[in-house]
């Protein structure tokens, strides 16, 4: 985690791919999400879908593993530099969350997230507010998963 003063509108960071498998698919939807075209090939090939699709929750789900993922690796690095690392805050929230492509059994969805706005929290001085667009895109280039999210981050000298 950086501070808020180090953070640049536009700065994109790739935080990794995930490959769903079929059985990750179906196990995710068991617990969570216990459709048809979520627990069988058969179903799923017959929906509109066209085949066992991942649920969204599921792509949602993996986005925030391997975001957090990042976060640990980027803070290990700083911290062999000797380097301060900020301690990040809650969340308010997101919106704009859209599954615009079904992820299929088999599709690697690469994910990134890229800053699209910062300001200075009016009530908690200390903290800024980072917005990030945060998107998954398959192995054919296509965008599949997309969310604006909102994070306080820390400011340096504390407000």
């Amino acid at each position: 985690m950086r501070f808020f003063e180090d953070l640049k509108v536009g700065q994109r960071r790739d935080i990794g791919s995930f490959t769903f498998t079929v059985e990750d698919i179906k196990r995710f939807a068991a617990q969570f999400d216990p459709q048809p075209f979520h627990l069988d090939e058969e179903a799923g090939r017959n929906s509109l879908f066209g085949g066992l699709a991942a649920s969204g929750w599921h792509v949602a789900s993996v986005c925030m593993k391997l975001m957090v993922a990042d976060l640990q690796r980027l803070a290990a690095i700083a911290r062999e530099r000797g380097e301060e690392v900020a301690v990040g805050g809650p969340s308010p929230g997101f919106r704009e969350l859209r599954w615009l492509k079904p992820v299929l059994a088999g599709d690697t969805i690469g994910f990134a997230s890229e800053i699209e706005s910062l300001r200075t929290s009016s009530s908690r001085p200390q903290w800024g507010i980072v917005q990030s667009r945060n998107t998954g895109t398959n192995q054919r280039g296509e965008l599949v998963f997309s969310f604006l999210a909102s994070a306080f981050v820390p400011r340096r000298n504390n407000g």
